[in-house]
């Protein structure tokens, strides 16, 4: 071989290696690569599964309104409703009895008394400390 063409075939071997090295990494990167795209469409995929899952599901109803409370029947209820529109605070069941003229007997303030947690337990009157009751504002 000529003494001319030895170094250029030396200084081509070495480019090539490092050519040869620098395909192998870009090959690496390029095997990384392929995997995170992978990667990213399967994840791609499932959020499109997933949309397409929900879309499917009926449209929610709304909760049912919350009913009023169903007053009892009994006049006496509607009768102490009316004292209480017309009263300037809280009441007792003493209060009340002498507000609808009635007799302040025991068992008419305990009657009273247990028509007023009646109501307390339907939402439309409060008790504001024991045995004294306001009416509810809407």
């Amino acid at each position: 071989m000529d003494d001319q063409v030895a170094p250029l075939l030396e200084r081509i071997d070495a480019r090539e290696r490092e050519l040869v090295g620098d395909a192998a990494q870009i090959r690496a990167q390029m095997d990384e690569l392929t995997v995170r795209l992978r990667e990213l469409d399967e994840e791609i995929e499932s959020l499109a599964v997933t949309r397409k899952t929900l879309l499917a599901f009926p449209p929610a109803t709304p909760e049912p309104a919350e009913e009023p409370p169903v007053m009892p029947a009994h006049p006496a209820y509607q009768q102490i409703l009316d004292v209480f529109a017309d009263a300037a605070g809280p009441m007792r069941a003493r209060d009340l009895c002498q507000a609808l003229d009635l007799p302040l007997k025991p068992k008419n303030i305990e009657s009273t008394r247990h028509k007023l947690k009646r109501l307390v337990s339907l939402g439309v009157l409060a008790e504001t400390e024991p045995g004294l009751f306001i009416q509810r504002r809407p």
